[in-house]
Protein backbone atom coordinates (compact mmCIF):
# COMPACT_ATOMS: atom_id res chain seq x y z
CA UNK A 1 0.00 0.00 0.00
CA UNK A 2 3.01 2.48 0.82
CA UNK A 3 4.72 2.14 -2.20
CA UNK A 4 0.83 2.44 -4.31
CA UNK A 5 0.31 5.93 -2.41
CA UNK A 6 4.07 6.96 -3.15
CA UNK A 7 3.59 6.16 -6.36
CA UNK A 8 0.34 8.11 -6.33
CA UNK A 9 1.62 10.96 -4.78
CA UNK A 10 4.50 11.43 -7.23
CA UNK A 11 2.50 11.13 -10.07
CA UNK A 12 0.17 14.10 -8.22
CA UNK A 13 3.92 16.29 -8.12
CA UNK A 14 4.91 15.64 -11.53
CA UNK A 15 1.37 16.70 -13.04
CA UNK A 16 1.11 19.54 -10.84
CA UNK A 17 4.81 21.08 -12.01
CA UNK A 18 4.59 19.33 -15.47
CA UNK A 19 3.09 21.34 -18.38
CA UNK A 20 0.53 20.07 -20.36
CA UNK A 21 2.53 18.02 -23.41
CA UNK A 22 -0.33 19.54 -25.76
CA UNK A 23 0.15 22.56 -27.18
CA UNK A 24 -0.57 25.45 -24.78
CA UNK A 25 -2.12 28.74 -24.44
CA UNK A 26 1.24 30.24 -24.36
CA UNK A 27 1.72 28.58 -27.98
CA UNK A 28 -1.30 29.03 -29.26
CA UNK A 29 -0.58 25.66 -30.91
CA UNK A 30 1.74 26.85 -33.35
CA UNK A 31 4.65 26.89 -30.55
CA UNK A 32 8.05 24.51 -31.11
CA UNK A 33 7.50 21.21 -29.34
CA UNK A 34 10.24 22.46 -26.93
CA UNK A 35 7.27 25.37 -26.23
CA UNK A 36 4.65 22.77 -25.80
CA UNK A 37 7.01 21.14 -23.32
CA UNK A 38 8.31 23.87 -21.54
CA UNK A 39 11.55 22.56 -22.27
CA UNK A 40 10.86 19.99 -19.80
CA UNK A 41 12.17 16.17 -19.77
CA UNK A 42 10.63 14.10 -17.39
CA UNK A 43 12.26 11.88 -15.02
CA UNK A 44 12.71 9.08 -12.43
CA UNK A 45 13.84 9.07 -8.84
CA UNK A 46 16.32 11.99 -7.56
CA UNK A 47 19.85 10.79 -6.85
CA UNK A 48 18.94 7.50 -9.39
CA UNK A 49 22.17 6.78 -11.99
CA UNK A 50 19.97 7.86 -14.61
CA UNK A 51 19.15 10.73 -13.30
CA UNK A 52 22.69 11.71 -12.09
CA UNK A 53 24.50 11.33 -15.99
CA UNK A 54 21.60 12.82 -17.70
CA UNK A 55 21.94 15.85 -15.43
CA UNK A 56 25.36 16.07 -15.56
CA UNK A 57 26.49 14.59 -18.27
CA UNK A 58 23.88 14.44 -20.83
CA UNK A 59 22.53 17.79 -20.33
CA UNK A 60 25.53 19.85 -20.40
CA UNK A 61 27.38 17.47 -22.97
CA UNK A 62 24.73 18.20 -25.30
CA UNK A 63 24.19 21.94 -24.43
CA UNK A 64 20.22 21.24 -23.26
CA UNK A 65 21.25 22.56 -19.48
CA UNK A 66 20.63 26.16 -21.04
CA UNK A 67 17.22 25.88 -22.45
CA UNK A 68 15.57 22.59 -20.48
CA UNK A 69 15.00 21.54 -17.02
CA UNK A 70 15.23 17.67 -15.94
CA UNK A 71 12.03 17.16 -14.14
CA UNK A 72 12.26 14.87 -10.67
CA UNK A 73 9.43 12.13 -10.10
CA UNK A 74 9.33 8.18 -10.16
CA UNK A 75 8.88 5.31 -12.31
CA UNK A 76 5.34 5.50 -11.56
CA UNK A 77 5.21 8.86 -12.20
CA UNK A 78 7.09 9.09 -15.39
CA UNK A 79 5.41 6.10 -16.81
CA UNK A 80 2.00 7.55 -16.13
CA UNK A 81 3.06 10.77 -17.68
CA UNK A 82 4.21 8.86 -21.11
CA UNK A 83 0.43 7.16 -20.98
CA UNK A 84 -1.10 10.44 -21.02
CA UNK A 85 0.76 11.79 -23.64
CA UNK A 86 0.93 9.28 -26.34
CA UNK A 87 -3.36 8.42 -25.64
CA UNK A 88 -3.55 12.18 -27.05
CA UNK A 89 -0.79 11.33 -29.31
CA UNK A 90 1.10 14.47 -27.62
CA UNK A 91 5.32 15.10 -27.43
CA UNK A 92 6.73 13.90 -24.75
CA UNK A 93 10.24 13.06 -23.63
CA UNK A 94 11.60 10.66 -20.56
CA UNK A 95 14.48 9.51 -19.12
CA UNK A 96 14.24 5.71 -19.75
CA UNK A 97 15.55 2.59 -20.00
CA UNK A 98 16.21 -1.16 -21.69
CA UNK A 99 14.48 -3.56 -20.75
CA UNK A 100 11.18 -1.58 -19.84
CA UNK A 101 7.39 -2.30 -19.75
CA UNK A 102 6.22 0.76 -21.72
CA UNK A 103 8.75 -0.79 -24.83
CA UNK A 104 6.18 -3.84 -25.03
CA UNK A 105 2.73 -1.33 -24.72
CA UNK A 106 3.95 1.44 -27.10
CA UNK A 107 5.65 2.30 -30.26
CA UNK A 108 8.51 4.05 -28.75
CA UNK A 109 12.38 5.31 -29.83
CA UNK A 110 15.47 5.70 -27.68
CA UNK A 111 17.13 8.27 -28.74
CA UNK A 112 20.69 8.41 -30.49
CA UNK A 113 23.11 9.25 -28.50
CA UNK A 114 26.17 10.61 -31.04
CA UNK A 115 28.57 11.52 -27.87
CA UNK A 116 27.91 8.22 -26.09
CA UNK A 117 27.67 10.07 -23.03
CA UNK A 118 24.96 7.06 -21.95
CA UNK A 119 27.76 4.83 -22.15
CA UNK A 120 27.56 1.38 -24.09
CA UNK A 121 25.90 -1.45 -23.31
CA UNK A 122 25.39 -2.07 -19.32
CA UNK A 123 25.43 -4.95 -16.87
CA UNK A 124 23.34 -5.21 -13.69
CA UNK A 125 25.63 -6.60 -11.14
CA UNK A 126 25.26 -8.80 -7.90
CA UNK A 127 26.48 -6.85 -4.84
CA UNK A 128 26.49 -9.25 -1.30
CA UNK A 129 27.70 -7.99 1.77
CA UNK A 130 31.11 -9.29 3.30
CA UNK A 131 30.94 -12.47 5.45
CA UNK A 132 27.70 -13.38 3.35
CA UNK A 133 29.40 -16.64 1.56
CA UNK A 134 30.55 -17.90 5.64
CA UNK A 135 27.06 -16.81 6.90
CA UNK A 136 24.77 -17.94 4.29
CA UNK A 137 26.79 -19.66 2.28
CA UNK A 138 23.69 -21.86 0.30
CA UNK A 139 22.82 -18.26 -0.53
CA UNK A 140 25.58 -17.41 -1.58
CA UNK A 141 26.04 -19.96 -4.26
CA UNK A 142 22.11 -19.32 -5.36
CA UNK A 143 22.74 -15.42 -5.76
CA UNK A 144 26.39 -16.38 -7.42
CA UNK A 145 24.60 -18.70 -10.34
CA UNK A 146 21.61 -15.92 -10.63
CA UNK A 147 21.59 -14.94 -14.31
CA UNK A 148 19.46 -14.30 -17.28
CA UNK A 149 18.74 -11.96 -20.03
CA UNK A 150 16.58 -9.24 -21.35
CA UNK A 151 13.87 -11.60 -22.63
CA UNK A 152 13.16 -12.86 -19.39
CA UNK A 153 13.10 -9.82 -17.85
CA UNK A 154 10.95 -8.05 -19.53
CA UNK A 155 8.53 -10.78 -19.71
CA UNK A 156 7.89 -10.63 -16.01
CA UNK A 157 7.41 -7.02 -16.38
CA UNK A 158 5.10 -7.23 -18.16
CA UNK A 159 3.05 -9.82 -16.48
CA UNK A 160 3.07 -7.52 -13.68
CA UNK A 161 2.02 -4.29 -15.75
CA UNK A 162 -0.86 -6.40 -16.88
CA UNK A 163 -2.33 -7.07 -13.30
CA UNK A 164 -0.97 -10.00 -12.04
CA UNK A 165 0.81 -9.41 -8.45
CA UNK A 166 4.64 -9.40 -8.21
CA UNK A 167 4.78 -12.81 -6.93
CA UNK A 168 1.91 -14.13 -8.75
CA UNK A 169 3.99 -12.94 -11.95
CA UNK A 170 7.28 -14.68 -10.54
CA UNK A 171 5.10 -18.00 -10.16
CA UNK A 172 4.14 -18.14 -13.82
CA UNK A 173 7.59 -17.02 -15.04
CA UNK A 174 9.31 -19.75 -13.22
CA UNK A 175 7.25 -22.75 -14.39
CA UNK A 176 7.39 -21.92 -17.23
CA UNK A 177 11.15 -20.96 -17.61
CA UNK A 178 12.22 -24.33 -15.05
CA UNK A 179 15.30 -24.85 -17.13
CA UNK A 180 16.54 -21.46 -16.63
CA UNK A 181 15.70 -21.73 -12.82
CA UNK A 182 17.74 -25.16 -12.28
CA UNK A 183 20.83 -23.75 -13.48
CA UNK A 184 20.15 -21.15 -10.31
CA UNK A 185 19.65 -23.52 -7.72
CA UNK A 186 21.88 -26.25 -9.36
CA UNK A 187 24.08 -28.37 -6.01
CA UNK A 188 22.02 -25.42 -3.87
CA UNK A 189 20.93 -26.66 -0.58
CA UNK A 190 18.15 -25.88 1.34
CA UNK A 191 17.83 -22.96 3.79
CA UNK A 192 15.59 -24.30 6.32
CA UNK A 193 14.24 -21.26 6.93
CA UNK A 194 16.64 -18.93 7.11
CA UNK A 195 15.71 -15.16 6.48
CA UNK A 196 17.93 -13.02 3.72
CA UNK A 197 17.47 -9.12 3.05
CA UNK A 198 17.75 -8.11 -0.54
CA UNK A 199 17.70 -4.22 -1.11
CA UNK A 200 15.81 -2.86 -4.41
CA UNK A 201 14.57 0.70 -6.07
CA UNK A 202 11.33 0.99 -7.13
CA UNK A 203 11.86 0.55 -10.45
CA UNK A 204 10.37 -1.94 -12.94
CA UNK A 205 12.95 -4.17 -13.72
CA UNK A 206 14.10 -4.48 -10.17
CA UNK A 207 10.52 -5.23 -8.87
CA UNK A 208 10.46 -7.45 -11.93
CA UNK A 209 13.79 -9.16 -11.04
CA UNK A 210 13.78 -9.24 -7.22
CA UNK A 211 10.49 -11.10 -7.05
CA UNK A 212 11.69 -13.67 -8.86
CA UNK A 213 14.80 -14.28 -6.52
CA UNK A 214 12.60 -14.23 -3.60
CA UNK A 215 10.52 -16.48 -5.29
CA UNK A 216 12.81 -19.02 -6.17
CA UNK A 217 14.62 -18.59 -2.89
CA UNK A 218 11.29 -18.70 -0.70
CA UNK A 219 9.40 -22.18 -2.51
CA UNK A 220 12.62 -23.87 -4.17
CA UNK A 221 14.99 -23.51 -1.51
CA UNK A 222 13.27 -22.76 1.81
CA UNK A 223 14.32 -19.31 2.64
CA UNK A 224 12.77 -16.56 3.87
CA UNK A 225 13.22 -13.39 1.93
CA UNK A 226 12.87 -10.00 3.41
CA UNK A 227 12.54 -7.13 0.36
CA UNK A 228 13.30 -4.04 1.73
CA UNK A 229 12.64 -0.52 -0.95
CA UNK A 230 14.99 2.18 -0.69
CA UNK A 231 16.24 4.90 -2.69
CA UNK A 232 19.39 4.07 -4.96
CA UNK A 233 21.91 5.41 -2.70
CA UNK A 234 20.58 3.52 0.59
CA UNK A 235 20.35 0.55 -1.85
CA UNK A 236 24.08 0.47 -2.24
CA UNK A 237 24.71 1.53 1.15
CA UNK A 238 23.06 -1.50 2.99
CA UNK A 239 25.35 -3.76 1.22
CA UNK A 240 28.20 -2.09 2.08
CA UNK A 241 27.27 -1.37 5.81
CA UNK A 242 26.01 -5.11 6.25
CA UNK A 243 22.69 -4.03 7.71
CA UNK A 244 21.39 -5.91 4.25
CA UNK A 245 22.68 -8.99 2.69
CA UNK A 246 22.47 -8.56 -0.95
CA UNK A 247 21.53 -6.41 -4.09
CA UNK A 248 20.97 -7.42 -7.19
CA UNK A 249 20.09 -3.92 -9.16
CA UNK A 250 23.68 -2.54 -9.59
CA UNK A 251 24.04 -0.79 -12.65
CA UNK A 252 27.69 -0.86 -14.51
CA UNK A 253 29.60 0.15 -15.70
CA UNK A 254 28.23 3.82 -15.99
CA UNK A 255 24.97 4.67 -14.29
CA UNK A 256 25.99 3.51 -10.25
CA UNK A 257 29.63 4.39 -10.88
CA UNK A 258 29.40 6.90 -8.11
CA UNK A 259 28.12 4.47 -5.61
CA UNK A 260 30.52 1.68 -6.60
CA UNK A 261 33.70 4.51 -6.28
CA UNK A 262 32.07 5.51 -2.62
CA UNK A 263 31.47 1.84 -1.36
CA UNK A 264 34.20 0.16 -3.22
CA UNK A 265 35.99 -2.10 -0.87
CA UNK A 266 32.84 -2.82 1.28
CA UNK A 267 31.09 -5.41 -0.70
CA UNK A 268 31.41 -8.12 -2.30
CA UNK A 269 31.12 -7.92 -6.63
CA UNK A 270 29.74 -11.00 -7.65
CA UNK A 271 29.69 -9.87 -11.51
CA UNK A 272 26.85 -9.64 -13.80
CA UNK A 273 23.49 -11.09 -13.77
CA UNK A 274 22.21 -9.70 -16.54
CA UNK A 275 23.38 -8.01 -19.94
CA UNK A 276 21.76 -5.75 -22.48
CA UNK A 277 20.54 -2.61 -20.15
CA UNK A 278 20.64 0.43 -22.39
CA UNK A 279 19.86 3.78 -20.68
CA UNK A 280 18.50 6.89 -22.92
CA UNK A 281 16.04 9.85 -23.57
CA UNK A 282 13.15 8.23 -24.92
CA UNK A 283 10.05 9.44 -26.97
CA UNK A 284 7.01 7.94 -28.89
CA UNK A 285 7.97 6.47 -32.22
CA UNK A 286 5.71 9.54 -33.70
CA UNK A 287 7.69 12.55 -32.99
CA UNK A 288 9.90 13.55 -35.61
CA UNK A 289 13.10 13.51 -34.05
CA UNK A 290 15.75 10.60 -33.53
CA UNK A 291 18.72 12.34 -31.90
CA UNK A 292 19.72 13.36 -28.38
CA UNK A 293 21.10 16.24 -30.67
CA UNK A 294 17.56 17.43 -32.09
CA UNK A 295 16.34 18.56 -29.13
CA UNK A 296 19.13 21.37 -29.12
CA UNK A 297 16.72 23.23 -32.05
CA UNK A 298 13.36 22.39 -30.63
Amino acid sequence: MLKKLLGVTSTLALSVGLTACGPSEETGGSGSIGEELDYQIVGIDPGSGLMNVTQNKVMPGYNLDEKWELIEGSDTAMTAELTKAIKKENPIIVTGWIPHWIFNEFDLKMLEDPKGLYGEEEYIHTLVRHGLNEDLPEAYKFLDQFEWGPEEMQDVMVRIQSGKSEQEAAEEWAAENADLVDTWIEGVEPGNGEEIKMTYAAWADAIASNNVVKYVLENKLDYSVNLIQVEPGAMWAGVADGSVDAMIGAALPTTHAAYYEKFEGDFVDLGPNFTGLQNGLVVPAYMDIDSIEDIQDL
